[in-house]
C-alpha cells in the first residue's frame, strides 16, 4: 500500500504479492527479501510495507521516525543472522546516490570483506 497516492512501485507489488520475491522476513511494518541483482553473497533489501512519502530518506518526515527506528533494529537482526561475521548497511538518496527505486529501502551487504571507500 503506498498511502500517500503515488503510482506503485516493484516494491509496493512485492509487498501486495503480485510480484514474487524470496521473503526472509516480513512483520507488520516491513519487509526484507534477498535482492534478484545481488551485489554481494548475502543482499537483502528491506522496505518499509506502507510507503507513506517514504519515497527515499530526504523525504521522511518527523512521523516516521518509529518506522525509521523499526527498519534499523529489522535491519540489524537480520544482517547478525544472515552475516555472522559483519555486513555493510547502504540507504541510496536520489540520483547522485543512485537510488533505483523511489521507494525507501535499506540495502543489508555482507558474506565478504567489504571494501573502503564505498563507490
Amino acid at each position: 500500500s503506498t498511502a500517500d497516492g503515488e503510482a506503485p512501485t516493484i516494491f509496493d507489488k512485492i509487498v501486495s504479492k503480485e510480484i514474487p520475491a524470496d521473503v526472509v522476513h516480513e512483520d507488520h511494518v516491513c519487509m526484507a527479501f534477498r535482492d534478484v541483482s545481488p551485489q554481494a553473497p548475502v543482499h537483502i533489501l528491506l522496505i518499509p510495507k506502507v510507503r507513506d512519502g517514504l519515497s527515499q530518506l530526504s523525504k521522511a518526515r518527523g512521523d516516521h521516525a518509529g518506522i525509521l527506528g523499526h527498519l534499523m533494529l529489522t535491519a540489524g537482526r537480520i544482517g547478525a543472522r544472515e552475516c555472522p561475521q559483519g555486513y555493510r548497511l547502504v540507504v541510496n538518496d536520489g540520483p547522485d546516490g543512485a537510488q533505483s527505486v523511489y521507494h525507501l529501502h535499506l540495502h543489508i551487504i555482507g558474506g565478504r570483506q567489504m571494501g573502503w571507500p564505498p563507490g
